[in-house]
């Protein structure tokens, strides 16, 4: 069994993107908005920081008190659209039960919605109008290339519907005519779609639900899952028991996580390219 090194693949695409940086003419600025003190929500942001900065792009966060007001966010972001080279703005999530999400994030310019979370950014990514695309969808992607399979030959399941990952990421693969199928909590033959799977991406958000005996052996599955589990994040996959069963398999943390964080700053030089 294969461990997919999502540290190894994200490393080699932000050396590709560092070069293109130093191409440009100005330094690109990126903003994560974090409202409260939620210090899991802190940690993505200091990576996301650390990343951005290590190829050259100017990361800037916008901190807000966990009582601001829908509206006082609205114009906030409405400010931060404005600002000169700014060339992404994302909002660290989730938010206050109080403020609005959609309308928060319908807030940010959909030319800087790297997230693609903006119900415009969200048609054009599906009306194939826009390069940019949801980062862990396309981290997923980017995992499967990178193993240079005939991706045609494959029975490919997504588990999980979610706007974040199952639902960009299914529409990705039917974009290349692949043979996908996707399991929600209606679907009836889970249990036979997991069996008959030669790759599975999984996002349902439940920890190890994938046990080794619900796969088929040489199984490639990609774990795009993520939950608590004791202070701990873990995925979706019974690691110990599925890597006896899998050829390839991400690891949670280390797997698709690090690539998303590439995958987003891709988006983020994209729009750079575009001022240009």
């Amino acid at each position: 069994m294969q461990i997919i090194d999502g540290r190894k693949i994200r490393d080699e695409i932000l050396e590709d993107l560092k070069k293109e940086v130093e191409e440009l003419s100005f330094m690109p600025i990126f903003c994560d908005i974090l409202v409260g003190s939620d210090s899991v929500s802190a940690s993505y942001v200091r990576i996301k920081a650390k990343t951005a900065e290590s190829i050259g792009i100017k990361f800037r966060t916008a901190e807000f008190d966990e009582n601001i007001t829908t509206e006082e966010l609205i114009a906030e972001i409405e400010n931060l659209n404005k600002v000169p080279y700014m060339c992404g703005i994302i909002v660290q999530l989730p938010l206050p039960y109080h403020i609005d999400r959609e309308r928060v994030l319908n807030a940010i310019d959909p030319n800087l919605d790297v997230d693609c979370l903006g119900e415009i950014a969200n048609n054009k990514f599906y009306n194939g109008e826009d390069v940019m695309g949801y980062p862990t969808a396309l981290s997923c992607m980017h995992i499967l290339d990178n193993l240079n399979l005939d991706l045609k030959e494959k029975n490919i399941l997504v588990l999980g519907q979610g706007k974040l990952v199952g639902l960009p990421v299914s529409y990705l693969l039917k974009e290349r005519s692949l043979n996908v199928n996707v399991v929600n909590s209606k679907t009836e033959n889970t249990e036979e779609l997991i069996k008959n799977a030669d790759i599975i991406i999984s996002a349902i958000g439940q920890g190890g639900y994938i046990k080794g005996d619900m796969i088929k052996k040489d199984v490639i599955i990609v774990d795009a899952g993520t939950s608590e589990d004791n202070g701990s994040v873990v995925g979706d996959v019974d690691f110990p028991s599925v890597s006896l069963y899998a050829s390839h398999i991400t690891p949670t943390p280390g797997g698709v996580g690090p690539i998303t964080v590439a995958m987003l700053l891709r988006n983020v030089l994209q729009v750079a390219k575009n001022k240009k």
